[in-house]
């Protein structure tokens, strides 16, 4: 059985996802505990939480916290996100290679197997192929180009605005490249290592500076966007109320893409505004009629993709069955063709035709039983599928 447990955006705002966090993986915790696990993979971004898991049983977790979808709607769910039809922002590019990373980390960690290495390999093509053959991505929207669009509707043009970036990861380069074209003073700071600081700081003509001089760095800067991994705030009210004059913070704007947050809720009591990424929710995004049309044909895409992919992971359910008949079934056809060939007496031409006869012989005595195992799996016929497991797998071994 396929599991997806999830909070994302749609359910839950910034301080109740990290609220919940814990509590997720406390699930998570005990479905290892009581369930056997034969795959996971989790996926975690600013605005999601999801842990994808293959039980060999059937598993119900009570929860209004979160949302718990199985087989065939978690794997349209994939689809749906890979494809960009699950963003905040329609359409963006980022999830995709977000979804990549979660496959790749899980490789590393041994965790994936067969079927979620099928399940995220597809979904990563589906989102390719309509990224392709659709304009659900026009205009290159990203939550970047999203936290642009807030910043310039909150504080007017940013040419010439000194612009802070904490963090050179993944968000943090996304936000800065979709700041190129707005003339701003880029200044970069990295968190972990101030040689990624250096390589995006050069790719934005911008100057990077180290993460244990970014006080001295406030004090100059109109525009502070902080997308660090760190578990904790790194700013807050008393760091800046050090640092900067009561005037200048007034004028501060600050926008917190992390997740956990970066930026602590009480340095507006000092007058400076803060965003979050709730607040991408309600920028005006100029192009969604035009990708909403879009995600109409991506739907349909979706749809077929969805049957074809539940066919795939059904039919795995029976390769170990498959693999067990075609074995036994070679072993038997070998040991009685050499039997035969050692009481006959037949040139190398002959044994041939002989050995052909009873590959066909065998093939066509396991057509009809391989095909109804194929259909049952088609069907999700699990007593069929079960009691052919028990008999050519179980029984086998015993």
């Amino acid at each position: 059985m396929l599991v997806n447990l999830r909070i994302d955006f749609k359910i839950a705002d910034i301080e109740t996802m990290e609220a919940s966090y814990e509590k997720l993986d406390q699930i998570n915790k005990e479905l290892h505990e009581k369930l056997n696990i034969l795959e996971e993979v989790t996926l975690k971004t600013c605005n999601r939480y999801e842990i994808y898991l293959i039980v060999d049983e059937e598993v119900n977790i009570p929860t209004t916290t979160f949302i718990v979808e199985k087989n065939d709607m978690a794997i349209n769910h994939i689809l749906r996100l890979a494809s960009g039809l699950e963003s905040m922002i329609m359409g963006e590019d980022q999830i995709l290679g977000q979804i990549k990373t979660a496959r790749k980390n899980a490789i590393k960690n041994k965790t994936i197997g067969p079927k979620l290495e099928k399940l995220f390999t597809k979904a990563i093509h589906v989102g390719q192929s309509i990224r392709k053959n659709t304009h659900i991505n026009e205009g290159g929207v990203s939550v970047g180009s999203g936290a642009v669009e807030l910043l310039e509707e909150k504080y007017g043009s940013l040419e010439g605005k000194n612009v802070l970036i904490i963090g050179a990861g993944e968000m943090g380069t996304v936000v800065s490249k979709a700041l190129l074209e707005k003339q701003t003073n880029a200044m970069v700071v990295a968190n972990r290592t101030f040689d990624k600081a250096q390589a995006l700081a050069t790719e934005l003509d911008g100057k990077a500076i180290r993460f244990d001089k970014l006080d001295d760095a406030f004090s100059k800067i109109d525009i502070v966007i902080s997308a660090t991994g760190a578990p904790h705030p790194i700013i807050n009210r008393e760091r800046l109320e050090k640092v900067v004059n009561s005037e200048h913070l007034k004028e501060m704007v600050l926008l917190d893409l992390a997740n956990p947050r970066d930026i602590e809720d009480n340095i507006r009591e000092l007058g400076a505004k803060l965003y979050n990424i709730d607040d991408l929710r309600y920028i005006t995004d100029k192009n969604k009629e035009k990708r909403v049309q879009e995600a109409i044909k991506a739907e349909a895409i979706i749809d077929e993709e969805t049957i074809l992919l539940k066919d795939s992971l059904r039919e795995m359910e029976i390769t170990p069955i498959l693999s067990s008949l075609n074995i036994e079934a070679e072993k038997i056809r070998k040991q009685e063709l050499d039997k035969t060939l050692h009481m006959i007496n037949t040139n190398e031409k002959d044994n041939k035709k002989i050995d052909k006869l009873t590959r066909s012989i065998t093939e066509k005595m396991l057509f009809n039983i391989i095909s109804n195992l194929k259909q049952a799996a088609k069907s999700d016929d699990k007593k069929t599928i079960e009691a052919a497991k028990k008999i050519l797998i179980e029984y086998d071994t015993q």
